[in-house]
């Protein structure tokens, strides 16, 4: 069977004030498009179908045209969790109706798990929970973090698994050895968020969603589908995509990705102002693009978001990379002032220890006169 794996769509999502639910809109578009040519047996959704435990309209909205389209008009199931980042009372109403709708989705774990079947592969629903959540549900002291939580949940679903059928598991987790990007919200501190694959070994594929790349983790059977869209520059290099997978009789599997075009792309440019401002470079971007601009300019600038953002409308962010810089080597200043030096020496050392830039030939003569005037003016009582 066929199913197409995908997470992470946070709808609803602002990036620097910015309202991304038109941007959802148009990638979820090709991505129901996807699914008409794809004709899977079954689309799961691996959590964090919304941005925040209360969404706006515009967003639930938008996900009600999706379920309907995939679920009614194609006549596809679609598996889907809640993550961390929605409200599982929200996400778990009406489930038991959705069901007899092709919609099966979970907001709030269970003790007593019943796979839900399709084209002979067994589908496991995990959705997301705190730990103390289900050290309350299992009354299990013995639970302190998300590892002990999944563990245990995991030992239940295999009081019903039949390890000779495919079995998937759809979860939301970190899994040890992930990489993050400044868009996930952390699911706790000091380190007990992290899950170890292994605990994922009695499933043939385990679907995950928090993570935002395909490529978050590499492992056999446990994969990430990453997130719908870009939520941050740090994930400006990233392909964005969707799984495929097929899973035969035996639970061999093969994962292909299909990528989905942004309305807008998340982008970082760097270069001096002037450059970025002549349409010899402009008119070869796609200047509506979401932009992270990142100045090679020394000195000071009057404006310098406002000019750009007459030619690159969505400037997001913007900074100076010799600032970058120099906040970093701040922190390693030192001076020795063991050493007797004269004020241009002193002056030298201040600017090669607090800058990256070079104290050349030019900016010596300048601070010399500068100095020779203060020291000339010694004792001069201003009126």
């Amino acid at each position: 069977m066929k199913f197409i794996h995908t997470a992470d769509w946070h709808l609803g999502k602002l990036v620097h004030g910015i309202h991304m639910t038109e941007d959802q809109k148009h990638m979820l578009e090709q991505f129901v498009q996807l699914v008409a040519e794809e004709k899977p047996d079954a689309v799961v959704i691996a959590g964090d179908l919304y941005d925040r435990s209360v969404p706006p309209t515009a967003a639930v909205e938008v996900l009600h045209d999706v379920f309907y389209t995939i679920t009614t008009e194609l006549n596809i199931p679609v598996l889907a969790i809640s993550g961390n980042h929605d409200s599982g009372e929200r996400i778990h109403f009406g489930n038991q109706l959705f069901r007899k709708s092709n919609l099966f989705i979970e907001g709030k774990p269970t003790k007593h798990f019943s796979p839900v079947q399709i084209n002979g592969v067994n589908f496991y629903l995990m959705p997301y929970a705190e730990p103390s959540t289900i050290r309350y549900l299992l009354d299990d002291a013995s639970i302190f973090n998300h590892e002990d939580a999944m563990k245990r949940m995991v030992q239940l679903m295999e009081q019903s698994l039949n390890p000779n059928d495919p079995n998937v598991m759809i979860g939301h987790a970190f899994v040890l050895g992930g990489m993050q990007s400044d868009s996930e919200r952390s699911l706790s501190v000091g380190g007990s968020e992290v899950i170890g694959a292994e605990v994922f070994s009695p499933f043939h594929y385990t679907a995950l969603g928090h993570l935002h790349s395909p490529s978050a983790i590499n492992h056999p059977t446990v994969y990430y589908s990453g997130s719908l869209m870009k939520y941050s520059f740090s994930e400006a290099k990233q392909e964005k995509s969707v799984s495929i997978v097929t899973i035969d009789d035996k639970g061999s599997i093969s994962v292909a990705y299909k990528s989905l075009t942004p309305k807008y792309d998340m982008r970082i440019i760097e270069g001096h102002i002037e450059e970025l401002l002549d349409s010899n470079f402009y008119l070869s971007q796609n200047v509506e693009d979401y932009l992270k601009i990142r100045l090679l300019d020394e000195g000071a600038l009057i404006d310098p978001i406002g000019k750009l953002r007459t030619v690159y409308p969505n400037v997001l962010h913007l900074e100076r990379k010799v600032e970058q810089q120099d906040a970093k080597k701040d922190k390693l200043y030192h001076i020795d002032a063991s050493k007797q030096k004269g004020t241009l020496d002193l002056f030298t050392s201040f600017y090669n220890e607090m800058t990256t830039n070079e104290f050349n030939q030019e900016k010596q003569e300048v601070l010399t006169k500068v100095i020779e005037a203060v020291e000339g003016n010694k004792g001069v009582t201003c009126k």
